[in-house]
């Protein structure tokens, strides 16, 4: 049975409680505080909805993961990062980057990334838990992404590409800046094509969870500069 949370809660039932299908629907309601979202990435889920519908929390299993030490840049991506094309950035323009998130793609009909989700995220940012990376032409903001960061694990949210190879640019460089800050492990919750390409394979939801049980306040090394 699907938990209803209440708003003056912010207690999640166990991961195990999550439905088989649809896969990793753990419960609904509640808000998007920032405090509440904090505690649903450190319980090991997510929100995930569209508009209209009430705010529903997610923990898949498997969960598509991406180890650092397991990146994959392929040769014509190699060869985009080595011409130097593109300049990358570290939470220069959050808003920027979550709203090009946002934005209606030729592949979907509508977003999950709604003005509630914006506003609560850059709420986040603003508290130091969600950080942004952008991907610069010249001076245009033609890729990035964003997530949240704590401990040794980032938890990563959505990306965008305007330009070739614009995105995995700023994922590639993130995967790197995150392996020498001694992150062990980045969260991409379901599995596409475009993060399978760079390596994200699924583990299952125990092993994930564990994950999060060991390193999450662990010490890094991060300080998230605006220039990569």
């Amino acid at each position: 049975m699907l938990t209803w949370l209440k708003r003056d809660s912010l207690t999640f039932p166990p991961l195990a409680n999550a439905m088989r299908e649809p896969n990793g629907l753990l419960a609904a309601g509640g808000d998007l505080s920032a405090d509440r979202l904090v505690q649903a990435y450190r319980h090991g889920c997510f929100p995930w909805f569209s508009e209209g519908q009430p705010i529903l929390w997610w923990s898949p299993d498997p969960r598509t993961v991406l180890f650092p030490d397991e990146l994959h840049v392929s040769r014509s991506l190699g060869k985009v990062l080595r011409q130097q094309r593109y300049t990358v950035t570290y939470d220069r323009d959050f808003v920027a980057v979550i709203q090009a998130c946002a934005a209606p793609r030729a592949y979907a009909d509508g977003t999950w990334i709604t003005d509630d989700m914006q506003n609560a995220y850059i709420e986040l940012h603003e508290r130091g838990h969600a950080h942004s990376v952008e991907v610069w032409e010249n001076d245009e903001l033609v890729g990035g992404l964003y997530g949240l960061a704590m401990g040794q694990l980032f938890f990563g949210e959505s990306m965008f590409s305007r330009a070739d190879n614009a995105s995995k640019v700023g994922f590639a460089t993130l995967v790197k800046q995150l392996q020498a800050w001694r992150f062990v492990l980045i969260d991409c919750q379901m599995p596409t094509r475009h993060l399978e390409s760079l390596g994200a394979r699924s583990i299952p939801r125990a092993q994930f969870a564990d994950y999060l049980h060991n390193h999450l306040d662990q010490p890094t090394t991060a300080c998230w500069p605006r220039q990569a």
